[in-house]
C-alpha cells in the first residue's frame, strides 16, 4: 500500500473497501474518466464528481475537514429522522498529492437513483407549469424541514434534488454545509429561510432564461414570492390552533381527515378546553408526512412517493369496487391487486425502458395512457394494448432517470461563463 493511502483516514458507518481503490492522491478535477460517471451538472462552490463503486454510483465532493464531518453528521441525523435527504457514505481526509502536498477532505454519500437536478428537468421538453411544480415540491420540503427542527440556510433548486412523484415532484435536500438543527425553529430563522429561498429561486430561474431553458414570458419573481405563499399555506394548515364550540367534536376528526388529505398523519393532537367547557381548541403537535406512502407499504410492501401513493391507492379502490369486494379485508384485496394488475403491468414493459422511471412512476403514466386512449377509442382499453402502445409510442422517447443518465454536464450549463464551478449536487 502506499504512503498516501496510508494516511487516510475513512469515517463511515458501513465503509466499503473498494473507496480505497479510488485516486485519492489525485485532486478530484484530475480524476480519470474510467472512475466518473456521466450525471447532469449545475452550479456549486465545490468540485463534485460522480463516481462508480461497486456497482453503484456515488458522489464525492472536495470540502474542508471540519465542514465535511459537520455536513456528515448532520446528513446522518436528518436520515434517522426520515426527512427527504441525501444518505451520507461517509468522510475522508488526510489526502496528499504524489508530491506529498495536502489534498481537500471529501464528502461522499450515495446517489439518489431516478433524482434529476432542476437544470436538468428544464433541458428536457417538459410542461410549461414545471417551474410551479417544482416550487410545489420545494415548499413540501422545506415545511417538512422546519418541522423537524433543521435551519437550512441556504435553501435553493440549486441545492434540491427532484424525483417525479406522479404529476408532481417530491424534493430531497442535497446540501446541509449551512444547516443546523434544533429542537424547534424560530418564526425569525423559518422567515430567513424562506426569505433566502424566494430571492435564490429568483436568480434561478432568470438564470434559465438567459440559457434559454425557460420562456422569457415566465414571471421569475411572481414564482419566487409562490413558494412563499404555498410554505405559508401549508405550514397553517399543518400548525394552527383551530376553536369551536365543545358541541363540535366532529371538528377534531374532521382536522385530521384534512391533514391527511395533505399528505400528513397526525401523530398526537393537543386537546384543550376553556373553564367552563364550552370551547375545545386543538393544534397538532407530531405531524409525519407520508400518510399514503406508509397506508400503501402497509398493503402491499410498495415503497413510493406520496402521489404515487396517492394514484395506486386510487387504483386499488377502483379495483376493489369492480371485484365487488369492498366488505373483504383491505389487506387481501391489495394483495390480489399487487399480483393480478400492478406486478404483470409493470413486467409486461420490456427490461431494456425499465431503468427510464421507478415502476410507480411507469404504472401512473399507463393509467394516465389508459384514460387516453380509453377517451380517443370510446371504450375500456385492456392494459395489455394500454402497455403495448405506451412502449411503443411513449417509454422510447424518455430519458433515462435511473442512476446513470448520461446527460453529458456540458450540454447543461455554459462552461465557458462557469470556470471551474462544477456539478451542484451531492446525490443520496
Amino acid at each position: 500500500m502506499s504512503p498516501t493511502r496510508q494516511s487516510l483516514q475513512i469515517t463511515a458507518a458501513n465503509p466499503d473497501p473498494a473507496l480505497l481503490d479510488l485516486p485519492w492522491h489525485v485532486p478530484l478535477e484530475d480524476w480519470p474518466q474510467e472512475n466518473l460517471a456521466a450525471l447532469p451538472r449545475g452550479i456549486s462552490r465545490h468540485i463534485v464528481r460522480f463516481v462508480r463503486l461497486s456497482g453503484r454510483v456515488i458522489a464525492v465532493k472536495e470540502i474542508g475537514e471540519t465542514v465535511a464531518y459537520r455536513e456528515y453528521e448532520l446528513l446522518r441525523q436528518l436520515s434517522r429522522i426520515d426527512v427527504p435527504s441525501v444518505e451520507p457514505v461517509g468522510v475522508i481526509t488526510g489526502r496528499r498529492d504524489p508530491d506529498g502536498e495536502p489534498l481537500e477532505a471529501v464528502l461522499i454519500t450515495e446517489h439518489l437513483q431516478f433524482s434529476l437536478p432542476y437544470r436538468a428537468l428544464f433541458s428536457q421538453s417538459l410542461r410549461p407549469d414545471t417551474a410551479t411544480r417544482l416550487i410545489d415540491a420545494l415548499a413540501v420540503l422545506l415545511v417538512r424541514l422546519h418541522l423537524a427542527g433543521f435551519y437550512w440556510g441556504d435553501v435553493s433548486l440549486s441545492n434540491t434534488l427532484f424525483r417525479r412523484d406522479a404529476e408532481t415532484f417530491a424534493a430531497y435536500l442535497v446540501d446541509a454545509e449551512t444547516g443546523d438543527l434544533h429542537h424547534n425553529l424560530t418564526v425569525g430563522q423559518r422567515e430567513y429561510d424562506l426569505e433566502v429561498a424566494r430571492v435564490n429561486i429568483i436568480g434561478e430561474l432568470m438564470d434559465l432564461q438567459a440559457g434559454e431553458f425557460l420562456e422569457e414570458d415566465v414571471d421569475a419573481v411572481a414564482i419566487g414570492n409562490a413558494l412563499a405563499e404555498r410554505y405559508t399555506e401549508l405550514w397553517r394548515a399543518l400548525t394552527e390552533v383551530e376553536s369551536f364550540g365543545y358541541g363540535e367534536r366532529w371538528r377534531v376528526q374532521a382536522r385530521i381527515d384534512r391533514l391527511n388529505d395533505l399528505g400528513f398523519d397526525v401523530g398526537e393532537l393537543d386537546i384543550t378546553t376553556d373553564v367552563d367547557g364550552t370551547t375545545v381548541r386543538i393544534q397538532p403537535k407530531v405531524v409525519d408526512a407520508g400518510h399514503h406512502s406508509r397506508r400503501l407499504m402497509r398493503l402491499t410492501g410498495l415503497d413510493v412517493q406520496e402521489n404515487q401513493a396517492r394514484r395506486l391507492l386510487n387504483d386499488l379502490d377502483e379495483y376493489r369496487a369492480a371485484t365487488d369486494r369492498q366488505r373483504e379485508d383491505e389487506a387481501f384485496v391489495a394483495h390480489d391487486w399487487l399480483t393480478e394488475i400492478f406486478e404483470p403491468a409493470v413486467r409486461s414493459v420490456p427490461k431494456k425502458f425499465r431503468k427510464k422511471l421507478e415502476p410507480a412512476q411507469i404504472y401512473h403514466e399507463l393509467l394516465d395512457h389508459r384514460w387516453y386512449l380509453s377517451q380517443q377509442q370510446h371504450r375500456d382499453v385492456p392494459m395489455a394494448d394500454v402497455v403495448k402502445s405506451y412502449v411503443a409510442n411513449v417509454l422510447p422517447d424518455r430519458p433515462d432517470e435511473q442512476a446513470i443518465l448520461g446527460v453529458q454536464s456540458g450540454d447543461l450549463r455554459d462552461t465557458e461563463q462557469l470556470p471551474r464551478i462544477e456539478d451542484d449536487i451531492i446525490l443520496g
